[in-house]
């Protein structure tokens, strides 16, 4: 295969347009193009309004070695330059061959996050038939109970936000984009078995590709069905209370404190809020550490303004709403940096536990509300938990949410950023402008209400974090404004507490993915091995294998 790298079409094209423009690059017929497949598509809005995609192609063609040494020749000209076309092998997943042990009792999973639904579903589609256990409800129900609290602020312990079929990332903005090598082709094979079970085919491509809560809650319940139908089991409202281990060995789990279920291999895809189970896995001694992750607050800005400062155009028509990507370093050394960037989204009350609150950011797959809305969040380490503790981490996030609950009285405390920004600099507390407008501009009033799931109200956020935080946000801010104008305009929302970027904890696993408990798999967000929807999918699929090369599916002969 050849691959072709920055081709460049105009914002209005068909794919028979990049067909023929991949052809010409090439040296070659149309006829003689067998296939072509779009690898990666991004925008280049470099000379906005006027803007271009850019695509990376794999082109089919006979006599490839030919193709490759003709454009290569000395003294030819062609409109690729030499380093925009490669020969490559692209990666082809292969689940690996089972193990010749005879499998005597099904995998437990705990968690049907995108870690456990990986996991499961593939070890249901090559007969291993598992065991699914999920603290929360089905995503159907869950969906019901989530909205129910955004409306009345009723909070369901173990079916909310965080916490059910699906995890935590069913109710974000459903971002696929991941940093993660594909050297073996799983972050493909994970892209292509949401696609079977309903995503767009074009997340196959796109460089940021997303999904949206509403098509991801329908994904996940398709994923279940069909775990069910390969002779998988699920089972909801099946909190694991407790492990049950023989010498160092794991030998099966309880569930609800009552029910013992045996088993000799269990899957922790716990996600990164079960603070409960994380206290019973240190009570009984799996190693286990706290790691740095982020804290910070969402800002909320017109849609219209980022789409201007991104595209040079207040409608984006075919491209979408805008995203953006911000990072700086503050001037007491910390990072500062954008996070789940929600494009024409809304903000969520994302708590789980009676008496915090956390927020997220969410977006519906048409990403069509009036605001854009990201975290800004700052760097924290184990020396800002005030204990080398492995949950002092789990300890420092509680207290920023307890705040957070208490400063709105379990709403969302809302501000804006010029009241934030003269408070923190005069040491006292700002009246929050709120009030209907349009249009981000300095010294003018608030360009909208806050866009917001769940009740909220005017409040002082920056009585939420850490000093040491609040300056490094506030300088964050103020470098992204020269980075995109108005992003540090007094009116752009502050609301808080951002606090469950990533797992707080890392689980300790060898290179056989296992605890020191033997047959104990640490797996997932939770357990500090990913961070979000493709890269806890593709930890759930490498424990898949590792499970997978020890057993022989039962009931075939090896």
């Amino acid at each position: 295969m050849i691959r072709v790298n920055q081709v460049k079409m105009p914002e209005e094209h068909t794919f028979a347009q990049l067909r023929k423009k991949a052809a010409q690059l090439l040296g070659l017929e149309e006829k003689e193009l067998l296939n072509l497949e779009i690898i990666r598509q991004s925008i280049d809005a470099r000379r906005k309004p006027e803007i271009f995609y850019i695509y990376s192609i794999l082109a089919c063609v006979e006599n490839e070695e030919e193709v490759l040494r003709r454009m290569r020749r000395p003294g030819i000209k062609n409109a690729v330059r030499q380093h925009q076309i490669e020969s490559v092998q692209p990666p082809i997943y292969r689940f690996p061959k089972a193990g010749k042990k005879p499998l005597e009792m099904p995998a437990v999973i705990v968690g049907a996050g995108p870690a456990g639904l990986f996991c499961g579903y593939f070890l249901a589609l090559y007969g291993y038939r598992p065991i699914l256990l999920e603290r929360g409800k089905p995503v159907e129900e869950r969906r019901e109970d989530v909205e129910r609290f955004w409306r009345e602020g009723i909070l369901v312990p173990d079916s909310n936000v965080q916490f059910g079929e699906g995890g935590a990332g069913a109710f974000s903005d459903g971002k696929l984009n991941t940093l993660v090598k594909d050297k073996d082709g799983r972050n493909r094979v994970v892209l292509e078995v949401l696609v079977k079970f309903g995503a767009k085919s074009s997340i196959l491509y796109e460089a940021k590709p997303h999904i949206g809560t509403d098509v991801l809650c329908d994904i996940v319940k398709n994923m279940r069905l069909e775990i069910l139908r390969l002779g998988g089991e699920v089972r909801f409202q099946s909190r694991v209370t407790d492990i049950l281990t023989e010498g160092e060995k794991i030998c099966g789990v309880v569930i609800n404190q009552r029910e013992r279920l045996t088993c000799s291999d269990l899957v922790l895809a716990i996600g990164h809020s079960a603070r409960d189970t994380f206290s019973m896995l240190y009570e009984r001694g799996i190693p286990m550490e706290a790691k740095s992750f982020a804290v910070g607050l969402r800002v909320q800005h017109p849609q219209e303004m980022i789409n201007i400062s991104q595209y040079g155009r207040e409608e984006p028509g075919e491209l979408g709403a805008a995203p953006y990507k911000v990072a700086a370093k503050a001037k007491n050394g910390r990072g500062v940096y954008s996070f789940c960037m929600c494009p024409g989204g809304y903000v969520v009350n994302a708590s789980s536990e009676a008496g915090m609150l956390a927020v997220n950011g969410m977006s519906y797959s048409g990403r069509d509300s009036q605001g854009a809305n990201s975290a800004i969040i700052v760097s924290v380490t184990p020396k800002d938990y005030g204990s080398e503790h492995p949950l002092s981490g789990i300890a420092f996030q509680r207290m920023l949410e307890k705040r957070a609950y208490e400063l709105g009285k379990g709403k969302i405390p809302v501000q804006s950023f010029g009241a934030y920004r003269e408070g923190l600099r005069k040491g006292d507390k700002q009246e929050t402008v709120l009030i209907s407008g349009k249009g981000c501009q300095n010294g003018g009033e608030s360009v909208m209400k806050p866009l917001c799931k769940g009740a909220f109200c005017r409040a002082d956020v920056s009585a939420i974090l850490p000093e040491e935080c609040n300056e490094a946000l506030l300088d964050g801010m103020e470098a992204f404004g020269k980075q995109i104008e108005g992003f540090d305009c007094p009116e752009a929302i502050l609301m808080g507490v951002e606090s469950r970027t990533s797992s707080p904890v890392r689980i300790h696993r060898d290179d056989s993915y296992q605890s020191a408990v033997r047959g104990l798999y640490p797996c997932g967000e939770g357990a500090g091995y990913a961070g979000g929807i493709t890269s806890a999918a593709m930890d759930g699929l490498r424990i898949a294998e590792a499970i997978a090369k020890k057993y022989a599916p039962p009931g075939r002969p090896f």
